[in-house]
């Protein structure tokens, strides 16, 4: 909105009169359109070869929803999915079909609606005959604020919704003016589609009242509000939704969020002028930024919520002379809304602020800036203006170098810790996953020193004990191991990677009852946890309760059909009851995964010559040797078979290997 003295511009409606013919007007829209988006691929080109990051895999489509039924779950079954967002799901589960784990798929899916959301509010300022249209849009295109929405495949939340909150936006607005039914369903169901992919699109409805507010003057209950009270009722229902699912399913709960009002305004004055800052000073952009200390009784905290509202009031008292710059403040304000510490999210337990907050209000506060530019420009001397011409270029090329350099910051997990770290040394949760990540590489005196460093500043972080805990016990620190995923229990009583870890490392010290508990516990908080399904399923095997175990992996596998430890036990526990056949289809089923799983070889093996199957089980022996040449118990196993052939001298060969290893 501009911050214009006098009373607003209303665009003209359209008529045959005032208007260039129907082929140019589209000709030049699609023109900005192409433009828009070719910058926009520019601008992140870096994105393009970056790969999955943080909680990508919780977005990118679980094996067992991949069928159609899963699709049915999708929106079906709350819970199936980490929120529910129904359609942004369906979105990741078509973008599965399409290209699968390649991450370059989903980031360019990204990049082209961050470009079409450009586009669309080009559109509709346009529409409002706000000055400074191209120059808003393609400033919220390039601005590097996006750069977390668009470069984190888990925020196709923001950039899918977007699409449909401007697109139901323009569609009312135009139903504003024609006072078409068609037009009212079409932009109550682009609404919809917005709040199914993301919920903080519900503040659309108020949004709408202060831009007709700033146009008019004046709202009337009829023809303003009434048709409005279904979208606030649809926009209120998903909120509660969403604010349930974040408690239930998210994990919002817990000290972390334990503020009162008091601080929760003060939460929310700050991060108002955060907001501010970073959109007009856009440096020091990091994924995670430091959490601050709240404190009701420190009377410096209490200056940014009392600043906003006396610039709120202030704008207020100017309102008769300038609806602009009041009706500016109310849009950035409202839009921010759900992010500002009065609903709890689960981002709040690292940082109350996050770029990808933002992405909404920042395209109103950049559209306020560029009709106060372009107003200013109005004023210039002819002369003047190809200045302001070069000048905006230059903020343009700027915003895009930015743009580009902050997109190398999400090449790879390892890149973003890294980099989260150096501009945040304190952010315990970078340094909690990249500990992980060391780990899972092989690195784990690395991970240790990692993760030990994430606990002097967050010690009280169940996730940094559970892998401080797996890191000890590769390293072969049983006791030590133990006590760590003890203390994560102790702080997150139902911590399901705690409770799996500790049910593991139980296991394997053959305490197998106090193994099942844990496992149990920890599929009573996650009863989808495919691993943990498997796990208590090795424990019952080990306990001689085989039927009980079968059902386990098949849980398992149903959940995770990729599943290749369940798919190998479940042709165990098959082998051990005399059903052969099914053995085989199992152990078959885990080498289609995985060729080469050599358990699944050895197994299937065996069973082979359980079979009579002999050539077949000497093929399977041979391929575990090719995978572990140094395995004693497959040169066993293999002269075993070989000698069932009568092939005595190969036979002796292999027997003579094995026992050398042995």
């Amino acid at each position: 909105m501009p911050a214009a003295v006098g009373p607003p511009v209303v665009a003209v409606p359209p008529t045959r009169n005032n208007l260039a013919p129907v082929h140019e007007w589209l000709r030049s829209d699609w023109l900005v359109g192409l433009l828009l988006i070719a910058v926009t691929f520019l601008a992140y080109q870096q994105v393009w070869h970056a790969g999955f990051i943080w909680d990508d895999d919780a977005h990118v489509t679980r094996p067992n929803l991949r069928t159609l039924h899963g699709l049915w779950r999708i929106w079906f079954e709350p819970g199936a999915t980490q929120q529910y967002y129904p359609f942004l799901y369906s979105a990741f589960w078509l973008e599965y079909r399409w290209w699968g784990d390649l991450a370059l798929g989903y980031h360019l899916v990204n990049i082209l609606l961050h470009g079409a959301a450009a586009l669309l509010l080009y559109r509709i300022l346009r529409r409002l005959a706000v000055p400074g249209a191209l120059l808003a849009a393609a400033a919220f295109a390039l601005h590097p604020v996006c750069v977390e929405s668009v470069a984190w495949i888990s925020e196709q939340k923001n950039t899918l919704s977007a699409v449909f909150y401007l697109s139901a936006a323009l569609a009312y607005i135009r139903y504003d003016r024609e006072r078409r039914l068609s037009g009212y369903i079409l932009g109550i169901g682009l609404f919809a589609l917005a709040l199914l992919s993301k919920s903080v699109t519900a503040t659309l409805p108020a949004a709408l009242l202060v831009v007709f507010w700033w146009q008019r003057g004046r709202l009337a209950w009829k023809s303003d509000i009434l048709p409005l009270v279904p979208w606030f009722v649809l926009g209120a229902g998903a909120g509660l939704v969403t604010a349930w699912m974040e408690r239930t399913h998210v994990g919002a709960t817990g000290a972390a969020y334990a503020l009162g009002l008091a601080e929760r305004f003060l939460v929310a004055g700050r991060a108002v002028w955060f907001y501010l800052g970073k959109i007009f000073w856009p440096v020091d952009l990091v994924f995670t930024y430091p959490r601050w200390v709240v404190d009701a009784g420190a009377p410096g905290q209490w200056e940014y919520p009392v600043a906003v509202v006396a610039v709120l009031v202030g704008l207020a008292a100017l309102r008769n002379r300038f609806r602009g710059p009041l009706a500016v403040a109310l849009l950035f304000v409202g839009t921010l809304f759900p992010a500002l510490g009065f609903i709890n999210v689960y981002p709040f337990v690292f940082s109350y602020v996050a770029d990808h907050f933002q992405y909404l209000a920042l395209a109103i506060m950049l559209s306020a800036a560029a009709a106060g530019v372009a107003l200013a420009v109005r004023r210039l001397p002819p002369g003047g203006r190809p200045v302001a011409m070069v000048a905006a270029m230059g903020v343009l090329a700027m915003l895009s170098g930015l743009t580009w350099r902050q997109g190398a910051m999400y090449a790879d997990r390892d890149t973003l810790w890294r980099a989260t770290i150096a501009k945040n040394p304190t952010g315990w949760m970078a340094y909690y996953n990249l500990g992980g990540d060391l780990l899972d590489a092989g690195r784990t005196d690395e991970a240790i020193a990692t993760i030990e460093m994430g606990l002097k500043f967050g010690p009280n972080n169940a996730d940094g004990h559970t892998n401080l805990g797996l890191a000890l016990w590769k390293k072969g620190r049983t006791d030590e191991a133990l006590a760590q995923y003890r203390r994560a229990l102790a702080i997150e009583p139902d911590n399901v990677l705690a409770h799996l870890n500790l049910g593991n490392a139980l296991l394997q010290t053959g305490r197998i009852d106090e193994a099942i508990v844990h496992y149990q516990w920890a599929l009573a908080a996650k009863p989808e946890f495919a691993k943990a399904h498997t796990n208590l399923g090795d424990a019952l095997l080990q306990s001689g309760r085989t039927d009980e175990a079968a059902a386990q992996y098949r849980q398992a596998i149903e959940l995770d059909p990729r599943d290749v430890e369940a798919h190998t036990n479940l042709g165990t526990t098959y082998a051990q009851k005399g059903r052969l056949s099914e053995a085989i289809a199992q152990f078959e089923a885990a080498l289609a995964v995985d060729p080469n799983f050599a358990i699944a070889h050895s197994n299937l093996g065996h069973v082979l010559l359980q079979s009579d199957r002999t050539d077949e089980a000497i093929i399977q022996y041979r391929r575990v040797l090719e995978i572990v040449p140094t395995s004693a118990a497959a040169h066993r196993d293999l002269g075993t078979a070989l000698s069932r052939k009568g092939l005595m001298d190969e036979a002796n060969a292999e027997l003579q290997k094995a026992s050398r290893l042995r």
